[in-house]
């Protein structure tokens, strides 16, 4: 079996090295770093987490704590986590807030009861607040006092409304999120800048983040007066193609459909769905990172980590066929069409080219 100081042997390191690339207690390199751990995977090396808890009194264990575990956009993000915290040696508790700000006070006072060794954090709102002796890391919802790691918000909306006006559409639905939350806000902003003097946003309605949609949004769709409709996340697009096949309107022919997030089943619905991609992976990945620096280094200000996105274009937006109806003040309506059949029940709920990132300290 393999020990610390093979490791540090073929590794070309000291112990000291390797146990604070384990731990995280130190930053090192990334030469160093990928050293390391490419001579823990060739030797199968296992550190004994419950043996380096008593001997350094640091748990291996993180935290990750999310605000609604049925939004698909969130086990996703339990993935990307999980990969890189196992690379490091690290086990993950995952808990799940239920959307709840009770829940989730419990679940942060149970990670300390667990003496967790931190925190990755998505907060039910952006005024969250954690009283557990822990770092933490916030996720796409960053709180003031808190290192973040979020997706450019601002820009995937701009791209929504630019690919929509790039197609050809003028008039255009919003479905925008809780404006409560940064992620949602800030989609909004970015698409409403981008689409002024360009689109006409004849109708907005804010909604959860989900597929089912109140009912008087779904009565809007039935009579949607626009040719696009660009949806807060991926659950609320799905929610917009079944009730659009519902009102026997075909996607993209007569209305088309833009989500946001990319959820792993976002290319299985029909028409698959064109979305912009919040990077998943690196968001975990660098969730992790930073979690380790933090613990490494807890007197440094809270950083912010802010990673673009991309539009990807699948088969739901299309350029607009319309007809002009008389009497109507030359406005244009979707040309009547048979309904197609289509399998778009997909579960509820909220990739990774990595151009250059924008790193800041926060306040």
């Amino acid at each position: 079996m393999a020990r610390l100081k093979d490791v540090a042997q073929a590794a070309g390191v000291s112990i000291a090295t390797v146990s604070n690339v384990l731990n995280g207690t130190k930053a090192v390199t990334p030469e160093v770093e990928r050293r390391v751990l490419e001579a823990i995977a060739r030797l199968g090396y296992h550190p004994n987490p419950h043996a380096q808890s008593l001997r350094t009194g640091h748990s291996r264990t993180f935290g990750l704590l999310v605000p609604d575990l049925t939004n698909p956009y969130f086990p996703a993000l339990v993935q990307a986590v999980e990969a890189t915290a196992r690379a490091h040696g690290h086990a993950l508790l995952v808990m799940d807030a239920g959307n709840e700000a009770e829940r989730e006070a419990e679940a942060l006072a149970l990670m300390a009861n667990y003496r967790v060794a931190g925190v990755i954090w998505v907060p039910v709102a952006d005024r969250g607040t954690a009283n557990g002796h822990f770092p933490i890391v916030t996720v796409d919802r960053p709180v003031a006092a808190y290192d973040a790691v979020v997706a450019d918000h601002r820009q995937g909306g701009a791209l929504v409304a630019q690919h929509a006006f790039d197609l050809g559409h003028r008039r255009v639905g919003l479905l925008s999120g809780p404006r409560a939350l940064p992620s949602a806000a800030l989609r909004r902003e970015g698409f409403l800048a981008a689409a002024a003097g360009r689109l006409d946003v004849v109708w907005e309605r804010e909604v959860p983040f989900s597929s089912d949609l109140p009912p008087d949004v779904v009565a809007r769709l039935a009579e949607p007066e626009c040719t696009l409709v660009a949806c807060a996340n991926d659950a609320v697009a799905v929610g917009v193609l079944r009730a659009l096949r519902s009102a026997n309107l075909r996607v993209p022919e007569q209305v088309s459909v833009i989500g946001f997030d990319d959820v792993p089943w976002a290319d299985f619905v029909e028409p698959a769905l064109t979305t912009v991609r919040q990077p998943l992976g690196a968001l975990g990945a660098d969730a992790v990172t930073m979690l380790q620096a933090r613990i490494a280094s807890p007197e440094l200000p809270p950083q912010r980590l802010t990673l673009p996105v991309e539009l990807i274009e699948r088969r739901s937006a299309a350029r607009p066929v319309s007809i002009r109806v008389a009497g109507d003040d030359a406005r244009t309506r979707p040309r009547p069409s048979p309904p197609r059949v289509a399998a778009s029940d997909a579960p509820t709920g909220e990739g990774d080219g990595r151009p250059a990132l924008h790193t800041e300290a926060c306040g």
